[in-house]
């Protein structure tokens, strides 16, 4: 009984050494931003990332990951490189509040791009949640004042593309397990990023190279780490955990940056952060009734 009882202690512990990991991710992309541009970090939060992946995934005894199903890594890759590209111009740019809070829309947009992609039935209650996290999103970026920025738009950008990749594993891993879905990844990244980063290439110089490491140990870290949370605790359970990201970069980006929480960014990333957590919980929530395979337990209106 103890192993399962300490389950989910180690899945939290996991989940937040993750989000730790992703925050500190932010902080490394911010700091080499300085010095480097945005699409040179992401080639070498690539390379890097790759490098760090390599002694878990070559493992003595373990074979090399093989896939049938390249042409897919191929797509999944290039519009996960779009994503990345936008999330770190954004990261690189905006107050960093900003920035993190708008990527926590993304789990919105999964939910309707599951919807018109993979024909799942979304209910009354998370389509309300979908429609608070939408005006949480308005609330941040607010078209209609002085305070709008088109750089926002970027941000949003890179949750609606992370939608789409987030669609894309959920299929991958159908078909492979995730050690080979998160390898081919990384396999194509480097190459295909390396691309745009040639077009603004800088040698990085000094101390910034300690942060391009950084993006990359902590951004496969970050990975590694959800990943093995997820498998020994529940979605719904462990979302707010992640949600901790944010409260360490605000408190970063002041100590760091100078960066202040706007009352707008606060309130409307609450919003967010609170639409995501129900979405989580309802999804969990219907899984489980789905496992059960009891008719009595079936999705009722309004779920």
């Amino acid at each position: 009984m103890a192993p399962v009882q300490a389950a989910p202690l180690r899945a939290a512990l996991l989940m937040l050494a993750s989000t730790l990991s992703f925050g500190l991710m932010a902080i490394s992309i911010r700091l080499a931003s300085a010095e480097v541009e945005t699409t040179e970090i992401a080639f070498f939060r690539n390379a890097f990332g790759l490098l760090a992946l390599l002694p878990v995934i070559l493992r003595p005894g373990k074979p090399l990951p093989r896939t049938a199903h390249l042409p897919r890594y191929l797509v999944r890759t290039v519009i996960g490189l779009c994503s990345m590209l936008c999330g770190f111009w954004s990261i690189g740019h905006l107050p960093l509040s900003q920035a993190v809070s708008l990527s926590y829309s993304t789990p919105l947009f999964v939910t309707i791009a599951a919807v018109f992609w993979l024909r799942e039935k979304v209910h009354v209650r998370r389509w309300m949640a979908v429609a608070a996290g939408f005006t949480g999103v308005l609330v941040i970026v607010r078209p209609w004042s002085e305070a709008f920025s088109p750089g926002l738009l970027v941000a949003v950008a890179a949750a609606v593309i992370s939608a789409i990749v987030a669609i894309q594993i959920k299929q991958l891993s159908r078909i492979d397990a995730p050690d080979t879905v998160v390898f081919y990844t990384y396999l194509f990244w480097v190459p295909m990023s390396l691309v745009p980063a040639l077009f603004q290439w800088h040698w990085p110089q000094g101390v910034t190279w300690l942060w391009l490491v950084g993006c990359g140990i902590f951004g496969t870290g970050g990975q590694l780490l959800w990943t093995r949370a997820l498998r020994l605790g529940e979605v719904s359970a462990l979302q707010p955990i992640s949600f901790m990201q944010l409260p360490v970069v605000i408190v970063l980006g002041w100590w760091l940056f100078g960066e202040t929480l706007d009352l707008a960014t606060a309130v409307g990333a609450g919003i967010i952060l609170a639409s995501t957590a129900y979405i989580a919980h309802r999804e969990a929530v219907l899984a489980r009734r789905a496992a059960t395979h009891a008719p009595s337990e079936g999705a009722k209106p309004g779920e």
